[in-house]
């Protein structure tokens, strides 16, 4: 299992961006979270197959119909283990 931060930037907040994302992780088997942050960006992280890790990192990069990801940081965190992919804000 391999953890994954990711920060995504562009028109990201306001277009379905977080359900799409949950969406998308459960279709894959991950778990994590996903959040819109006060500067306009969307933070996941996402844990699960490096396999599964990487299609998300894929589908990340355009996002969902009318998101515009103009930027996609993505760093690695620790593994911790928990069951469920959540949006928590």
């Amino acid at each position: 299992m391999i953890r994954k931060r990711v920060l995504a930037s562009g028109e990201v907040q306001g277009v379905g961006f977080r359900y799409h994302a949950r969406a998308r992780a459960l279709q894959l088997g991950l778990v994590g979270y996903v959040r819109n942050r006060p500067d306009g960006s969307v933070e996941l992280e996402i844990e699960g197959p490096e396999a599964s890790v990487s299609r998300m990192l894929l589908w990340l990069q355009t996002g969902p119909r009318y998101a515009v990801v103009t930027t996609l940081e993505v760093g690695d965190v620790a593994a911790t283990g928990e069951s469920e992919f959540q949006i928590t804000g």
